[in-house]
């Protein structure tokens, strides 16, 4: 069946009305596969974006959870986050059950429990009493809960991104659905922040996150219903590590397991790759953790009022994808490598003006936690494509029935995931040195020095750390060999 051009799959039976949808796309120029790949992307952008940018204040802020239970769920959650991914990308790319085989299958059944996992953090178990041990074992269950069900159907998206097709340019066109989908999912940040007026209106801000969870649902039941990898159908090959449909004894084998994940450690292009991701994923929850919470103490009312603020934030969510989206004739002529590498370099050099500047510069400084948040997420948009050309040399190197895709995704997410953890548990630990515990809630004119002394320490982690870590990354980027599949036609051919 023809799904579009240079993206075909094997053929299997489809219903009169899928066959009517899928007419109806290719007369309006809309890429079937394409479409239903982004879905989820649209789907999870919706959420994602909500819960990485408000649960942190919504713990501190609003549910007053302690020091040391905040540390705790964070550990529990880092320890979780490194466990699950490849746990289940081992299963994806080894199980005989369909659900977990078939990645259309394990976004069709994940999406309804991703959903209502993002909606746990909102609802309060009780009312919570300042330092209550429940906000501290709330937050421990909501963490581990949604990031579970995240990665169950995400490695399944990643491993399709992959799988869809091997053309360079055709992923590019993944790249780019992708990036539409993110765009309208993205949005969800700003429409929360201005109808909730930035937490203030919880009662609006919960049935917001009930209607994004819902819409969130449909968007990625669509890509369980309509979207397909090209080795669905694959044939049984139990002698070849990578086939899906091994016998029951090498699937439970632990020393199959280890070969595996050995052969995918010692690629020095997927050890570069982890260590750069690993700082980007750092840099995410950093600024997605703490954006707000450095706005407001740092930009006074009068300079930026809270609407603004809301579009502000929004727009650090919503311009990335309108930035990759942009630059696709750029992927196209340079390719991901030079464009990643240059991001880092605009990263500290940003930063350095910033620093030079100092905090009194307020509309600047506005202007610097925006773009910083665009270049960073602008640039992660693109690390599916790196991961896709490492699988691609994986499966030829080792000559595999099938790719081993969700077991390199989350092969890269046991060592980049615990950055999530461990940027929130850094910054709130060098902030409460400074009094943020105490201030948080201060009016500004309360204690001036005290309060003078944290926004020192706010400005400088602001510039320092974009500054430090962008450095880590070119120096880890520059060695990444794969830097011309965008010159390549066709790398293999598709089966």
């Amino acid at each position: 069946m023809q799904v579009g051009a240079d993206m075909t799959v094997e053929e299997k039976p489809v219903s009169v009305s899928s066959m009517k949808l899928l007419r109806y796309l290719v007369n309006f120029g809309v890429n079937p596969a394409a479409l239903a790949y982004a879905m989820t992307t649209l789907g999870s952008a919706m959420i994602n974006n909500v819960f990485n940018f408000y649960y942190v204040k919504l713990f501190l802020n609003k549910y007053k959870i302690s020091e040391g239970a905040f540390h705790q769920s964070q550990v529990v959650y880092m320890v979780w986050n490194a466990i699950n991914d490849p746990l289940f990308g081992y299963l994806q790319d080894n199980s005989r059950v369909p659900c977990c085989s078939q990645r259309r299958l394990s976004i069709l059944y994940g999406a309804p429990l991703y959903s209502l996992a993002f909606l746990l953090a909102w609802f309060p178990w009780r009312a919570y009493a300042p330092g209550d041990w429940l906000s501290g074992l709330h937050l421990t269950v909501a963490l581990c809960a949604f990031d579970g069900l995240l990665t169950f159907v995400l490695l399944a998206q990643c491993a399709l991104f992959a799988e869809i097709s091997s053309h360079h340019h055709s992923r590019l066109r993944l790249v780019k659905y992708s990036q539409v989908a993110s765009l309208v999912g993205s949005s969800s940040v700003l429409f929360c922040g201005v109808l909730s007026k930035n937490m203030e209106d919880f009662v609006a801000f919960q049935a917001f996150t009930v209607l994004i969870a819902v819409l969130s649902c449909g968007c990625m039941l669509y890509t369980g219903i309509h979207s397909e990898s090209r080795f669905d159908n694959k044939g049984s090959d139990p002698d070849i590590p990578g086939s899906v449909c091994q016998t029951h004894q090498s699937v439970t084998s632990f020393s199959l397991l280890r070969t595996l994940t050995w052969q995918i450690l010692t690629n020095r292009d997927f050890q570069l790759f982890v260590i750069m991701n690993f700082f980007q994923v750092f840099m995410l929850a950093f600024l997605n953790n703490f954006t707000m919470i450095f706005a407001e103490h740092l930009i006074p009312p009068d300079v930026l009022p809270s609407l603004a603020k809301s579009i502000m934030y929004g727009a650090g969510f919503l311009c990335p994808q309108l930035l990759v989206l942009s630059g696709q004739r750029l992927l196209h002529s340079v390719g991901y490598y030079k464009i990643i590498l240059y991001t880092f370099y605009i990263e500290a050099g940003m930063a350095t003006v910033m620093l030079a500047l100092g905090p009194q510069y307020h509309y600047v400084l506005a202007f610097f936690l925006t773009v910083t948040m665009i270049v960073i997420q602008a640039a992660f948009s693109l690390f599916g494509l790196p991961l896709a050309d490492i699988i691609d040399t994986d499966l030829q190197k080792y000559k595999r029935s099938s790719p081993l895709s969700s077991m390199v995704f989350g092969t890269n997410a046991l060592f980049t995931k615990p950055a999530q953890s461990l940027a929130p548990m850094i910054v709130l630990t060098i902030l409460n040195q400074f009094g943020y515990e105490q201030l948080k809630d201060a009016a500004r004119d309360s204690d001036p020095r005290a309060l003078e002394s944290l926004h020192s320490v706010m400005f400088y982690l602001v510039c320092l750390v974009p500054m430090c870590v962008a450095a880590l990354q070119a120096l880890a980027w520059r060695p990444f060999s794969i830097r011309d599949s965008h010159t390549v036609e066709t790398k293999y051919i598709d089966g």
